[in-house]
């Protein structure tokens, strides 16, 4: 690298950009290439109340990056004869089961998130009963078809490390990769040792709806885990060294042969994520620009991460925050990271710091502009103003914030609980969605179906005392029954039985949502993919 003072100055820029965007408290970033460590950087607070600044040691929870290392510990396992990674895993695992018609799930299957099984709602602290309730879901399509995220499944597989190791997950790790790797600050498990040692982790200030503007945060749930599916605590310099690891091809871990065959694309990503990127053995990996890059991102309670590893120019970036990263910009730090680092090193023209996004910003507002109409609630009066949607209520003007493609969110106490969602039939807008509300431009709409009486009893607002998910919405939205989560996202229901619903519309889909106990009229149990939920008083 000729001059390495700009490129600094530009990664810089963006990063302290993005953190205002989001309000993100505290970040660490850690660059380095095949050969050692470029930089480490560190950003913000790591304990806003105590001023306390995030420095190189402080640590911070990595999330589901942790799966790169199960992924590489089922290696080492396969490279020593301990498993065959296409024999079923009950012949690791005798108690594993889930209810299905097809063929044996194998490590292979759960590696790369194809075992057609759910996501997981880590309803325990001790995953082997999260991996035992698995009995009772079933499995929504053959194994190798289909790409679903599961964390239950990586829970699996540290499950059968530890049966064919004769180790704990913990020690695992800590023998297989952390030692090997000198990874001294790095550890296998969040526990009440280290969490002085922890950035403090940061939620919303509200858990029951889209998030607030940047700034409103809380210190986040403290909890303990120690799963294969993500549990371990680094530094941005120990990461640095992991992803160094991945730019040599396993060195020190793997074979290179075995490096290749967990690296190799399974998968296809592009239903979930962003296209062009395939899910192999616990990391990402795509080929663009002549360019090959490993990429995995991580989300704990008042934690995000990302890393990411160009294997063609040899550079590697690892970010770390102590907030969630609703904003997706941890992907988007280390990516422009790795573009500036190859620039500087062929000594290329830098790319320019990416421009600031304003939410408020649409790119054709006059295309949702006009007055939808519903018979359920007073109209919705949008108007296009230069290029900002903003809505009309009463006296007020206000401008409409980006959530995603078609989601909008309107800074009003009466609309905090629920985005504005627009519909598209055949490319054309036709309905906007408020929770239960449906407006249209013209007031009417297609006419009803039938609604069985029986769902009357299952829209509420629904809570437990899970970190992860600690509640959410189901509206009955004309004739069609929704979960709503808090963060926005929707999902239509559709029923596999009398209080019984597939979540998600791909019929490949695992995720179940199920009610019973009704009192008055009203359910008051909901079971998210085995995960118990209870209704609450608030709308």
């Amino acid at each position: 690298m000729k001059d390495p003072g700009e490129p600094f100055e530009r990664l810089d820029r963006f990063v302290a950009q993005c953190m205002e965007r989001a309000g993100t408290p505290g970040l660490a970033l850690a660059l380095t290439d095949r050969n050692g460590l470029v930089r480490v950087s560190s950003y913000g607070y790591a304990d806003v109340a105590a001023r306390i600044a995030v420095r190189p040691e402080t640590l911070f929870e990595i999330g589901s990056i942790g799966k790169c290392f199960t992924a590489i510990a089922v290696m080492q396992a396969a490279q020593e004869g301990h498993v065959d990674l296409h024999a079923p895993v009950t012949d690791y695992l005798p108690w594993f089961h889930v209810r299905s018609e097809f063929a044996p799930i194998t490590l292979h299957h759960l590696l790369s998130h194809t075992a057609g099984i759910i996501t997981g709602a880590d309803i325990t602290s001790d995953s082997r009963y999260d991996v035992w309730a698995l009995r009772d879901t079933d499995a929504s399509a053959p194994p190798g078809e289909h790409f679903h995220y599961s964390n239950v499944g990586y829970r699996v597989i540290g499950h059968v490390l530890e049966a064919v190791l004769g180790r704990t997950y913990r020690e695992i790790i800590h023998a297989r990769i952390l030692v090997p790797l000198e990874m001294r600050a790095s550890v296998p498990a969040i526990t009440n040792e280290i969490r002085r040692f922890l950035a403090v982790g940061y939620e919303p200030l509200f858990d029951d709806r889209p998030r607030d503007r940047p700034g409103s945060l809380v210190p986040a749930t403290w909890l303990e885990t120690g799963t294969a599916d993500g549990s371990v605590a680094s530094t941005a310099g120990d990461m640095a060294i992991f992803v160094r690891t991945l730019l040599n091809k396993g060195a020190g871990l793997l074979s290179e042969k075995s490096f290749e065959r967990m690296v190799l694309p399974v998968a296809d990503q592009g239903e979930v994520v962003d296209s062009g990127w395939s899910y192999a053995y616990g990391m990402a990996t795509s080929e663009e620009g002549g360019h090959r890059y490993l990429r995995h991102g991580g989300s704990m309670v008042g934690y995000a991460s990302a890393i990411m590893a160009d294997l063609t120019d040899g550079f590697g970036a690892v970010v770390l925050v102590n907030a969630p990263d609703y904003e997706d910009y941890t992907y988007d730090v280390v990516a422009f990271a790795l573009q500036l680092l190859s620039a500087s090193a062929r000594g290329d023209a830098l790319p320019p710091v990416p421009p600031p996004e304003d939410p408020e910003v649409v790119e054709d507002p006059t295309e949702y502009q006009g007055t939808w109409s519903s018979p359920a609630a007073p109209p919705l009066v949008l108007a296009a103003e230069g290029s900002r949607l903003v809505l009309k209520h009463g006296e007020l003007s206000v401008p409409l914030e980006r959530r995603g493609p078609d989601r909008f969110h309107a800074w009003l106490p009466a609309f905090s609980l629920f985005d504005l969602t627009f519909r598209r039939v055949d490319g054309d807008l036709s309905q906007l969605d408020r929770g239960a509300i449906v407006y249209r431009r013209d007031g009417a709409g297609p006419p009803l179906g039938p609604i069985p009486p029986a769902w009357a009893a299952f829209p509420g607002h629904y809570r437990s005392y899970n970190p992860w998910l600690s509640n959410f919405r189901v509206v009955l939205r004309g004739d069609q029954l929704v979960l709503v989560y808090p963060w926005g996202r929707e999902e239509a229901l559709t029923a596999t039985g009398e209080a019984r619903f597939r979540v998600e519309e791909d019929e490949r889909s695992p995720e179940w949502l199920a009610f019973d106990t009704v009192l008055e009229g009203q359910a008051l149990r909901a079971i998210l993919s085995g995960a118990e939920y209870y209704r609450v008083f608030t709308p």
